[in-house]
């Protein structure tokens, strides 16, 4: 990818992929808007905040190489949505089965945070990525941020009032897909309690089973 259409975002990326930091000061950083990937016909979908700066800004994979990640893919592997239970970098063998993952943001955000400008102008990247998964059924949105965001780019699906942000909150949206809301597994989310391990495999067995049909 190569959009320039928010400049705070990528001077930032730019500025953390050259300055680096010392536990990977030997590796070549990404630095560049992170595209989503997986497999292209699945059925659940994993819409993220935005790429870690010394995660997926460094690897240039989504949820590589972070904590977040680490999270993200022990889940995955556990109920089936993975072929292996980690993701360091981009040629570790990683294959997602029946699981695509994108984000709200593609350029890491300074402290994480991306503007309502920033997220509007990225939209039309994760509309697109919409458009293409056409047999997807659940969508685990992780945090408000990527819960608004896929509100956001599917205003047709949405029904009125819109639908909470609560972890755990399920909505079964006009078209017939499921909409599961998280907490984020970032650090302060896990590191506090906020999220934990019981708490966050609860959110991908009701995918799994949902997917597969088993969910009342």
């Amino acid at each position: 990818m190569a959009c320039e259409r928010c400049p705070r975002l990528r001077r930032w990326c730019r500025e953390v992929a050259r300055t680096k930091v010392r536990r990977f000061a030997d590796q070549e950083y990404w630095g560049k808007p992170v595209p989503g990937f997986g497999d292209a016909g699945a059925r659940l979908l994993i819409v993220g905040l935005a790429p870690g700066a010394h995660g997926s800004n460094r690897t240039g994979r989504m949820f590589t190489g972070d904590s977040s990640g680490d999270w993200l893919y022990e889940a995955l592997h556990r109920f089936g949505f993975a072929n292996q239970p980690t993701s360091i970098s981009r040629g570790d063998g990683l294959v997602l089965k029946d699981c695509y993952i994108t984000a709200s943001a593609r350029c890491a955000p300074p402290a994480n945070r991306p503007s309502p400008r920033e997220l509007a102008d990225c939209r039309p990247w994760l509309e697109a990525e919409l458009a293409l998964l056409t047999r997807v059924q659940v969508v685990i949105a992780l945090g408000r941020i990527a819960h608004d965001a896929y509100l956001a780019a599917r205003p047709s699906v949405a029904e009125a009032p819109k639908p909470r942000f609560a972890h755990g909150a399920m909505t079964r949206l006009i078209d017939g897909t499921t909409l599961l809301a998280s907490y984020h597994p970032s650090r302060q989310n896990t590191n506090t309690g906020r999220l934990t391990r019981p708490m966050w495999h609860a959110i991908f067995r009701r995918a799994r089973e949902t997917c597969d049909g088993l969910a009342s």
